[in-house]
């Protein structure tokens, strides 16, 4: 029986890299090696202690923030009865979950604290009939508004803002520690180039 010729494989990989390989002593590592990683780990710790810092400096201000809008929105707002001039329109999905936390905006006909009644739009329920009352927060200007902030509101958001804080100050670092090594490698080109413009002379066989 003659023996099948093994298929081609394919020639390996380069070995992979050991574990902490710009610390290690060995005659192929540069000084340039050696800089990028303690640059790398002085970024990884400047980013673990300033994070969190920037973190809670956020949180503060943004919580302060939103407490004196909701106070401002408390003082300029209020919350009143409204009347639906017309049926909502109806959700094609009647007594599911969806139907329970949608909304339409609807015709709605209230009257001012001045006295004066005002027709505007807000969402209701769907299938609201005619006739329902509602109710809306409005302005002192009598305009359909958001009610006040919450503490959860407030809370939420406060989060939010510490998240994209902590979130900036590790992209930074990650540019950072980006444009560093992008200098060095650039650096090493240059060497490289500066050692083969002085050896090639001596590689080139005369004609």
């Amino acid at each position: 029986m003659a023996c099948e010729t093994p298929p081609a494989q394919p020639p390996p990989g380069p070995p992979p890299r050991p574990l902490l390989w710009r610390w290690r002593r060995n005659p192929l590592r540069r000084r340039t090696d050696a800089l990028q990683a303690w640059l790398g780990l002085a970024v990884l710790l400047a980013v673990l202690a300033v994070a969190p810092v920037a973190a809670v400096l956020v949180a503060d201000a943004a919580r302060h923030h939103y407490e004196d809008t909701a106070r401002h929105q408390n003082l300029t707002r209020h919350e009143t009865t409204a009347t639906l001039t017309r049926d909502a329109p109806r959700h094609p999905e009647p007594g599911s979950d969806e139907e329970r936390n949608t909304r339409y905006p609807a015709e709605v006909r209230f009257v001012t604290r001045e006295g004066r009644t005002r027709t505007t739009r807000t969402e209701v329920p769907p299938g609201l009939p005619a006739g329902n009352q509602v109710r809306v927060w409005v302005t002192a200007d009598g305009e359909v508004t958001e009610a006040p902030l919450t503490r959860e509101q407030i809370h939420s958001r406060s989060m939010g803002w510490a998240l994209l804080a902590a979130v900036g100050v590790a992209l930074a670092g990650s540019a950072a520690h980006a444009v560093t090594a992008l200098v060095l490698l650039r650096r090493n080109l240059a060497g490289w180039a500066a050692a083969w413009a002085e050896t090639a002379p001596r590689w080139t066989t005369p004609t």
